[in-house]
């Protein structure tokens, strides 16, 4: 990996989309600290319960000057049977505090939700939706095989009014990524891009315009190549980063700025 990424201070890049809370107390700190020597400069921890929205606040406690740590809270459609559905206005309450900059992780997801549950998905993804609407955050999108109902949403919710958008973890088809594109969405990408058999989604990485592309590890998930199979941590965004980069011939560091300011546009609460 070139070094204009992993060089300490340089601060350029932020991990969209991790998961603090699968890591203990005891190993956060040299998580935090390794991430910085890969050039981070910020990440997001997100919520996928509501009813644990304040482990997320108490994960944003880690912010520091020198590594921006801010969270958001929802509840991720694989657990919408688990706890009952608060209004939008609900979660926007629960949502309306500083270190609190999107809505999310909601969304659809049809491989692991029984077809009995659906419906409920598609409630609580509108909620959220709501809620960030009336945040003025973005919401913060799962698909797993629901591409045309998760766009269909989307494209209904915003008739009834705009809201910013971020698809996580892009693993979609192109279509997907062409209609949140045309509602003004920004596409995040993770370590999924550098897999090798990965080819559809790594066209779509290169056809995202330079304002709407980000990229996120979902650690401990998908750990990108050269670290595949292993338990994955937000200082290793750095790899897939400079992979998109490649794929979009761009210099590691340039393309490591334009996501991050791409980050700042979309998510305006994290000053």
């Amino acid at each position: 990996m070139s070094g204009a990424v992993t060089r300490a201070g340089m601060g350029r890049l932020i991990d969209t989309h991790c998961h603090l809370d699968h890591f203990s107390d005891e190993e956060l700190p040299a998580l935090l600290d390794e991430a910085r020597q890969m050039g981070l400069s910020g990440l997001v921890t997100i919520g996928t319960r509501l009813s644990r929205a304040g482990e997320q606040f108490a994960l944003a406690g880690y912010d520091r000057p020198d590594l921006r740590v801010w969270c958001t809270i929802g509840t991720h459609p694989d657990h919408v049977d688990e706890e009952a559905l608060p209004s939008a206005e609900q979660i926007a309450t629960m949502a309306d505090r500083p270190e609190v900059i999107g809505i999310g992780e909601t969304g659809l997801d049809y491989f692991h939700g029984e077809d009995a549950i659906r419906p409920v998905q598609q409630e609580s993804f509108r909620r959220h939706i709501a809620a960030a609407r009336l945040l003025d955050v973005p919401v913060i999108i799962h698909a797993r095989q629901a591409d045309d109902d998760v766009a269909a949403v989307l494209e209904d919710e915003y008739a009834q009014g705009a809201f910013p958008i971020l698809l996580h973890c892009f693993a979609s088809g192109p279509e997907l990524a062409r209609r949140v594109l045309a509602l003004g969405g920004y596409i995040s990408f993770s370590g999924i891009a550098t897999f090798p058999k990965c080819d559809e989604i790594r066209a779509v990485a290169q056809s995202v315009p330079d304002d709407r592309i980000v990229v996120e590890t979902d650690s401990p998930y998908l750990a990108p190549v050269p670290k595949r199979g292993k338990r994955n941590q937000p200082a290793w965004v750095a790899y897939t980063a400079e992979r998109l980069a490649q794929e979009r011939s761009m210099d590691t560091v340039a393309f490591a700025d334009l996501t991050s300011a791409n980050f700042f546009r979309l998510f305006r609460k994290a000053v």
